[in-house]
């Protein structure tokens, strides 16, 4: 048994499986998470000459990622890197969007994160006072929809930025109390994944209504988005082990949407309403007003 351990959410495709390949190269032992039973027993058959142990967890339910976190613990003792990576996606205009859409996004996207920093942290912070040899890594999946708020997408904006609320808070939080344990937050744009399919996972108690026109409308242009990107998620995973070798915090899997950051940050620093999401790309914007009135 290998004396690194990795836990990851999200893991039985996109970004959580690219990861957990790479910790295997490493030899690291994993812990494989995901709600959907067959991707991740899929997954979870890739893996020889590590050990793994794989859950079928909904990480946004806090008794079952307890039970997740004692499993650990009983059997690896505190994980090296943890990396809080499930997430779904849902869009629509803002009041649109059910009482079951924010609950479901919430519960996954934010919550899922919060399970696992509440839970994994405390064991981290325990093992790095008993060995100075330790070192541990959290690493938070948010998206550039966390530094941004593009329109007709509002729930999974309000998730995201409340991961990277979350996530500078824990770097700072972190170092406060030790120099062994370090946070980064993941931000991708648009990358293909199952993101934009996540409602496949989507469970009985947060039933989708029929969807409106604002919600199709988002889907199809998510799909679109997402299905178009040239980074692979593999290309993902290896920006998120170079952040963790350096220490670096921000994980940007686009760096030139940036400029879209900086000109938020402008409108905020200038008392500037929010600017047109649209302005280098005018066509689009025209296109989902058309859309949205019509």
């Amino acid at each position: 048994m290998s004396s690194q351990t990795a836990v990851i959410t999200g893991a039985g495709s996109g970004f959580g499986l690219e990861v957990a390949r790479l910790a295997a190269a490493r030899g690291m032992n994993l812990v494989l998470v995901d709600v959907q039973a067959d991707a991740l027993a899929k997954a979870a058959a890739e893996f020889s000459g590590v050990e793994v142990m794989q859950r079928v967890v909904d990480v946004a339910k806090a008794a079952p990622m307890e039970a997740l976190a004692a499993d650990v613990k009983a059997r690896f003792g505190a994980p090296h890197f943890v990396f809080n990576n499930a997430g779904v996606g849902s869009g629509g205009l803002i009041w649109e969007n059910s009482l079951a859409d924010w609950e479901w996004v919430l519960g996954v996207n934010l919550m899922g994160v919060v399970h696992g920093v509440r839970l994994f942290t405390p064991m981290m912070l325990e093992a790095a006072q008993a060995d100075p040899a330790y070192a541990g890594h959290i690493v938070n999946t948010a998206s550039m929809a966390g530094m941004l708020n593009p329109p007709n997408m509002g729930v999974y904006n309000v998730s995201k930025h409340a991961v990277v609320s979350l996530s500078e808070t824990l770097y700072q939080d972190l170092s406060l109390v030790t120099d062994q344990v370090h946070a980064s937050v993941l931000c991708p744009f648009f990358v293909p994944t199952g993101i934009s399919q996540s409602h496949r996972n989507r469970p009985g108690e947060f039933a989708a209504a029929k969807p409106t026109k604002s919600q199709l409308i988002s889907q199809a242009m998510t799909d679109k988005a997402v299905s178009s990107g040239k980074l692979t998620a593999a290309d993902v995973a290896a920006l998120v082990f170079d952040a963790m070798d350096h220490n670096k915090f921000y994980i940007f899997s686009h760096p030139q949407a940036l400029a879209g950051v900086q000109t938020r940050l402008e409108d905020v620093m200038l008392l500037r309403n929010p600017s047109d999401p649209f302005a280098d790309k005018p066509e689009i914007g025209a296109g989902l007003r058309a859309k949205l009135r019509g």
